[in-house]
């Protein structure tokens, strides 16, 4: 061990719009960046006919666009969804992607705009570092405070009938992300605190990360999980609230950050199982695992919560373990404050499915070589029956 800094490599998008309201400029916006003028916007039904996506689609037209919008993307989308959203855009002929949604859209924007005018099969791009060539244009505009997703060059799809495989690739990183907070001010409660507590699982995994870890990524984490912790269930309480509203945009997008450059780990592995067998959505399965994986990581992890305990609770004189402690009872405190669901039988997984999940969590290797403690399918097993 040295006190040296060893080398690391981070990467982010190129340019970030943070104004409230500036989803109604996006045309000019994107008019002094780009010369194309064919626009594939991706996004889905709801968002579409709720007309949360009118103030974009208006100023986009108003700036002489063409605008094609794809709005059949659905939560954990499955790969049909992503090759229905290439033809769409080739049909169209554009040249420029926006992702305008959650999580699931920005992760189909991403490949679209690779796919876009490529020939490489998606099953070849499956992995890290696999896509081969450019993209089109990609632009993000995330409408959930969560995901962090319009920061990361990750996409996560459905594959088969419940497996999930990610894509990771510097091509997937957006070449601008507007973050408007005013997007978020309709989103319900329960969905509020979903993604609110998956971003603080994002900064929170990669602080601990096994792999990567890094100066800047821990910066990152800590300033996002102060965000989020500060202001989740002010959000939950009170959606037009504006200050907590761009303050969790802000804290999910720094959380993004930090986990594309130190990945995350066991709590995203045990719970992408959870939506590809019952289709719970993703923020929420990450917050369903959190507190198992929290305590069981603890053992190789105190010092590291301990120093986020300092974040969220404020500077302590009490010894690591304590402080460590303290910051697992913080969380579960938290998430108990913001309603979510607590335990897998809340949301209708029967506990005869235990053993499929774990066993389908030791396919996320990806993931589990970044946990600080070692993850076996007997230690799945017991994780998911302390969330049940």
């Amino acid at each position: 061990m040295t006190d040296f800094i060893q080398p690391f490599h981070f990467q982010t998008p190129g340019t970030m719009q943070v104004e409230w309201g500036g989803a109604a400029r996006l045309g000019a916006l994107l008019a002094d960046m780009y010369d194309e003028r064919d626009i594939l916007v991706v996004t889905d039904k709801f968002l579409h006919e709720a007309g949360v996506i009118d103030p974009a689609k208006a100023s986009l037209a108003e700036a002489g666009f063409r605008v094609t919008v794809f709005d059949d993307v659905v939560a954990d989308p499955p790969e049909e969804v992503l090759e229905r959203s290439v033809v769409a855009g080739r049909a169209a002929g554009c040249d420029i992607v926006v992702g305008l949604g959650g999580g699931s859209s920005m992760d189909i924007a991403k490949l679209v705009a690779v796919m876009m005018n490529s020939d490489q099969a998606l099953p070849a791009m499956y992995g890290i570092d696999n896509i081969q060539g450019g993209r089109v244009a990609l632009v993000q505009v995330p409408t959930t405070a969560g995901t962090g997703s319009e920061v990361t060059n990750i996409t996560i799809l459905t594959t088969g009938a419940s497996t999930k495989m990610g894509v990771v690739g510097r091509q997937l990183f957006a070449d601008l992300v507007l973050l408007d907070g005013a997007l978020t001010v309709g989103l319900p409660a329960i969905q509020t605190a979903a993604t609110g507590i998956d971003a603080m699982v994002h900064a929170i995994e990669a602080y601990t990360s096994l792999n990567k870890k890094n100066p800047m990524s821990d910066l990152l984490a800590r300033e996002a999980l102060r965000l989020l912790a500060d202001n989740v269930v002010a959000a939950c309480e009170d959606g037009t609230n504006r200050k907590a509203r761009e303050a969790m945009l802000i804290g999910s997008n720094l959380a993004g950050q930090a986990f594309a450059n130190s990945p995350v780990a066991a709590v995203h592995a045990l719970a992408y199982p959870l939506g590809g067998h019952f289709h719970v959505p993703h923020g929420l399965s990450n917050a369903l695992m959190l507190g198992p994986v929290l305590r069981f990581n603890s053992t190789a992890a105190a010092p590291l919560y301990a120093e986020l305990a300092d974040v969220v609770m404020g500077q302590s004189d009490a010894d690591t373990q304590t402080r460590s402690t303290a910051f697992v009872d913080f969380m579960d405190n938290l998430m108990t404050r913001t309603s979510a669901p607590r335990r897998l039988r809340d949301v209708d997984v029967p506990e005869s499915s235990l053993p499929l999940l774990a066993q389908d969590a030791m396919k996320q290797t990806r993931l589990l070589q970044n946990n600080p403690v070692n993850v076996t399918e007997e230690v799945a097993l017991m994780l998911y029956g302390e969330a049940y």
